[in-house]
């Protein structure tokens, strides 16, 4: 297969950036879209240039960090899949490929399609974990939960932060992680001691990070490639609003 590619190419978030054209031949429509970019890079570097830089990491669907727009699609055109699991037979033979970053606020630019997404990870630490005695493990059945809100909480928990919810609203919303990290936790035993103050402190993080409000256009269930719910959203504005009235009750 051949394909044309059109791929943004930037020294860092304070430079200006722009499309660079490449012709690609002979691409096997099984190889992925990632290693369809490795063959690029051993293409420029053997004509002396410069590779295109991506994030990568597992190439199996688990970390998240393969994160990029492809013809205008956060992760490409395969539902429920990330960048790295699209195969070049899912494009037609001689099509344009369009390459960009996440464009959002929050997702500063680092060089060429890799963003910095440590935003998410700031707002993780408002409150994306439970507080828990140190000492032998527990049975796993110690403390009983209905196979319903173990479901639940899986589906939630599933997320695995990639940011293409963000890349695809149009106001560049983190609801749909944030909603998915506070679903997780409040649905299970374990995170109901820190339950008010991980909806408050997660929220007020997205929104000091710089991400936009949620229009429920729901773009963001669209495109995830873990099939989040949005009704995880209507979850943590109920999460939220509980907490906001405790707050002021108790100040």
């Amino acid at each position: 297969m051949k394909f044309s590619l059109k791929v943004w190419r930037q020294k860092n978030k304070n430079t200006k950036g722009g499309f660079e054209k490449y012709e690609m031949k002979e691409v096997s429509p099984d190889s992925s879209f990632l290693e369809m970019i490795d063959q690029l890079n051993e293409q420029l570097n053997t004509d002396g240039k410069e590779p295109v830089t991506f994030d990568h990491d597992c190439r199996e669907g688990i970390c998240g960090s393969c994160a990029m727009v492809i013809n205008g699609r956060p992760h490409g055109p395969t539902d429920g899949s990330t960048t790295c699991q699209v195969h070049m037979r899912s494009f037609k033979d001689g099509e344009e490929l369009v390459l960009e970053p996440f464009r959002a606020k929050a997702f500063p630019v680092i060089k060429d399609l890799m963003v910095d997404r440590t935003a998410f990870d700031r707002i993780s630490q408002e409150g994306g974990y439970v507080s828990v005695n140190t000492g032998a493990a527990g049975d796993a059945n110690i403390i009983p939960i209905e196979k319903e809100v173990a479901e639940q909480a899986f589906n939630a928990a599933a997320c695995i932060g990639c940011g293409a919810c963000v890349a695809a609203c149009k106001n560049s919303s983190a609801m749909l992680f944030v909603g998915a990290k506070v679903s997780h936790l409040a649905a299970m035993p374990q995170g109901e001691p820190e339950r008010a103050s991980r909806a408050l402190g997660m929220v007020r993080k997205m929104d000091e990070e710089g991400f936009g409000h949620c229009t429920n256009q729901l773009e963001c269930e669209a495109v995830c490639p873990k099939l989040i719910s949005s009704e995880n959203i209507s979850k943590l504005n109920k999460e939220f609003s509980i907490a906001s009235l405790l707050e002021r009750k108790s100040s």
